[in-house]
């Protein structure tokens, strides 16, 4: 084989491996993007309230994210106009395209709007209005710990405190619980991993209990427990004071001074009265013994007397 057609073979085999090269560039798949998991649907849930008079409100427990719908019906107008303006509110402001004409059906006029629930910020009061004739409001938030202690628990510098929170049996009970310490206007999570021999966490059929060991006075201020609900965490406040063991002698002792006090003027004022008393008695005195005198030079005239007479 001469040197040309080895060069022109040659050459077809490189063009051959070119577009083969080429086709398994293009062959391959396009980028795409990566497939997304389907948004569920918040469960559905409905609340109904029937107003006579003017205005109720209705507290609605909210614990996971829901698609609520609010239903108000209105059987209090006595003119039974044939239809009433009605919109709605969220925490005061008027919900905007919320307006529509209610038509008096079955001697009563009918409101209802669905809701989406997903996160803290949906909550809150809802309000239907008919008018300005009648009102209902749903007041929407996560169950709320009863019991808020009102006095500060004290403690001793040195001691251990045990700051307790529950949850009403009776109220959805939360996944877990979490505790803050307030730190100028801001709350501070108290991590146990992170001071395992300061303080310590004991949760247990919707209480829980924050143990603080070793407690001085810089542990004194505002702790909170959070009850945590999907929807929100729901907070609740305890005042910690510690004092040293000097401080429940206080009072003693500010009583004690005043006395030791009281005692040294009147002591004073005693000694001042009887310094000013001594030179009267020293007069009385010398008076005294002039008179004395004076009686004894006379009882001695009065003897001379005598003796001269009987001379005589």
């Amino acid at each position: 084989m001469s040197a040309s057609w080895k060069q022109l073979l040659f050459q077809l085999l490189l063009l051959v491996v070119s577009c083969r090269h080429v086709n398994t560039k293009t062959a391959g798949p396009t980028p795409t993007s990566l497939p997304q998991d389907p948004v569920s649907p918040l469960p559905a849930a409905v609340r109904s309230v029937v107003l006579k008079g003017k205005s109720e409100t209705e507290k609605v427990v909210v614990v996971n994210p829901v698609s609520l719908t609010l239903e108000c019906t209105w059987t209090g107008n006595h003119n039974k106009l044939p239809n009433i303006t009605g919109y709605w509110r969220k925490d005061g402001n008027e919900i905007e395209n919320s307006r529509l004409t209610v038509q008096l059906e079955n001697k009563q006029y009918n409101l209802m709007r669905e809701f989406s629930i997903a996160n803290e910020e949906d909550l809150g009061n809802y309000s239907c209005l008919f008018g300005s004739e009648a009102k209902i409001d749903f007041i929407l938030a996560a169950p709320q710990m009863g019991e808020v202690r009102d006095k500060p628990i004290v403690s001793y510098v040195g001691d251990s405190v045990v700051i307790l929170c529950k949850m009403e049996e009776s109220k959805p009970q939360p996944s877990t619980w979490h505790w803050f310490k307030a730190n100028g206007t801001d709350k501070e999570q108290i991590d146990v991993a992170a001071e395992p021999l300061r303080y310590e966490i004991k949760n247990d059929n919707g209480k829980t209990r924050l143990v603080v060991h070793n407690v001085t006075e810089a542990d004194s201020g505002l702790y909170y427990c959070g009850a945590v609900y999907a929807i929100t965490t729901t907070l609740s406040h305890v005042e910690l004071k510690v004092i040293t063991f000097y401080e429940p002698l206080k009072p003693f002792l500010s009583i004690l001074v005043e006395v030791i006090i009281l005692v040294a003027v009147i002591l004073l004022y005693e000694k001042s009265q009887s310094k000013k008393n001594e030179p009267a008695a020293g007069n009385v005195t010398n008076a005294d013994s002039t008179n004395t005198l004076t009686q004894g030079e006379n009882s001695g005239q009065e003897g001379s007397s005598s003796m001269r007479q009987r001379k005589v």
